[in-house]
């Protein structure tokens, strides 16, 4: 199978999920990119998707393992950071997504 009939089946299958979605619901196709990668190269996720990821990869994400959430007592090995907190509201936008036949992807990459 040669990669641009990958490209195609994975294209196809983003367009049948998307036509699931509820009319309220943030289309790939609707988006509006300042970068045309998405388009222009044969990609394997969609915009949302590589959106994400890009978050999920900066440093200054990575330093969010850093920053404490709330103050707590000196006691207790229990600390939450904005990592760990914007991992848990990165997941619960994607299970109220899910609930409300939203765009997943595009819901938790807004969340990071």
């Amino acid at each position: 199978m040669e990669l641009n009939e990958i490209s195609n089946i994975f294209q196809k299958k983003i367009d049948n999920n998307e036509s699931f979605l509820s009319k309220y619901a943030i289309k790939q196709i609707n988006s509006k990119r300042k970068n045309k990668e998405c388009e222009e190269k044969k990609s394997y996720r969609s915009a949302y998707q590589i959106d994400r990821d890009r978050i999920i990869h900066t440093n200054s994400f990575r330093r969010l393992k850093h920053k404490s959430q709330v103050f707590v007592a000196p006691k207790g090995d229990h600390y939450t950071t904005r990592l760990t907190h914007v991992i848990e509201v990165s997941q619960i936008g994607r299970t109220i997504a899910r609930a409300l036949n939203l765009n997943e992807d595009m819901v938790e990459a807004a969340s990071l």
